[in-house]
């Protein structure tokens, strides 16, 4: 995708350097556009955790790199205890994203029963570069997809009307590698000539909506209107909402999705006025070990400074104020779980399926067989 008509993707080995793992920044986006050398283990799991990086397939990807790193400085003998240990520090990071889990198991995986050093770098890097080119490859075909989507409300509402899509928290480009997940069919939807607007949450504490993917739509130039979290009810109300697209960090094999907090009350507010809710994920964000979302999937809670404090610019710099009271406590649980119940279906790489059991293993059949509980 596009930054000042520029393409880039959110990580990459450094062009002169593949010691080197570079990331745009995202803590400072849309006011200030900065690229971050990893040369670490420590550096990317700094990273992931203070969300330099964030969004599920960014985070896997940023794993996996994580890995090839530690293997590369790593001065211990013994690969497959350093490359173990490394796993232990990235996967304690963020415990919601399952995208970080499958990544690290994969490159584990990959090196297992090798123990000559520059063997296991060379294959950890390998699997590092499969993984990220799978999901861009798998978020342009939930883009394919989802497409059909707009197509159909298109088709009903005629091609002079705009199509209102709502989306919550960042689940573009800029959270993945390339294309996104929700956004990925709102960007072949404006490329097909289809007259798309998108309602931008928010998205508090951290804001993603209004500083990601407000800035992501308008570098495609998107027409698009940053909302508060709480004014996507009264839309869908007034018949201002034809279709909401999220993202999600898990998935259960049921269809119980885990995304940021407040899609749980967006998902409600849709089935309560009969608007169309879908999640777009890629199958990495899978997680076929678990069935009941709600009590299965663990959820982080952050600092509360998160909520205490926001960021913004002013006069030239970036500003961080205090909103609450000092004497205030606060809480920041990150996720909600959106029942299947309340999702009308999944936007996969492999097409749109029912958000159930039944309808997942319609479009991935082979996990059949790796399902333990």
């Amino acid at each position: 995708m596009l930054i000042d008509g520029q393409h880039y993707r959110t990580i990459w080995l450094k062009n002169d350097d593949p010691t080197v793992v570079q990331i745009i920044d995202q803590r400072n986006l849309p006011h200030e556009f900065n690229i971050e050398d990893l040369r670490s283990l420590e550096e990317a799991a700094r990273a992931i955790k203070e969300m330099h990086v964030r969004g599920a397939p960014l985070i896997g990807s940023t794993a996996a790199y994580g890995m090839y790193l530690a293997l590369l400085n790593t001065s211990e003998e013994d690969i497959q205890s350093a490359a173990q240990s490394a796993a232990n520090i990235l996967m304690a990071t963020r415990p919601t994203a399952v995208n970080l889990a499958h990544a690290v198991q994969d490159v584990l995986a990959a090196i297992s029963g090798i123990s000559d050093k520059e063997e296991a770098v060379s294959k950890a890097l390998e699997t590092a570069h499969l993984i990220t080119e799978s999901s861009v490859s798998h978020c342009r075909s939930i883009g394919e997809h989802g497409l059909e989507l707009f197509r159909q409300i298109q088709q009903k509402k005629g091609v002079r009307v705009p199509i209102n899509v709502l989306t919550h928290c960042n689940a573009g480009w800029i959270a993945c590698i390339d294309y996104g997940t929700a956004t990925a069919p709102i960007y072949a939807a404006h490329k097909e000539g289809i007259n798309v607007h998108v309602w931008v949450d928010e998205t508090r504490p951290r804001n993603q909506g209004a500083r990601i993917t407000a800035y992501e739509l308008a570098q495609q130039g998107i027409p698009h209107t940053v909302i508060t979290d709480n004014s996507g009810g009264h839309l869908m109300q007034h018949g201002m909402v034809d279709l909401v697209i999220v993202g999600a960090d898990r998935v259960t094999r049921q269809g119980d999705a885990a995304n940021k907090i407040g899609t749980y009350l967006k998902a409600l507010a849709a089935a309560d006025n009969d608007i169309p809710f879908y999640v777009a994920l890629p199958s990495s964000t899978l997680d076929f070990q678990l069935r009941d979302g709600v009590k299965e999937i663990p959820i982080e809670e952050r600092n509360s400074d998160e909520v205490h404090y926001i960021q913004g610019w002013y006069n030239g710099r970036i500003y961080k104020v205090r909103l609450t009271p000092f004497d205030s406590p606060a809480g920041n649980h990150a996720f909600d779980v959106t029942p299947a119940r309340l999702i009308d279906g999944l936007i996969t790489e492999r097409g749109i399926c029912e958000a159930s059991e039944d309808g997942i293993m319609e479009l991935f059949p082979e996990q059949k067989l790796l399902i333990t509980s």
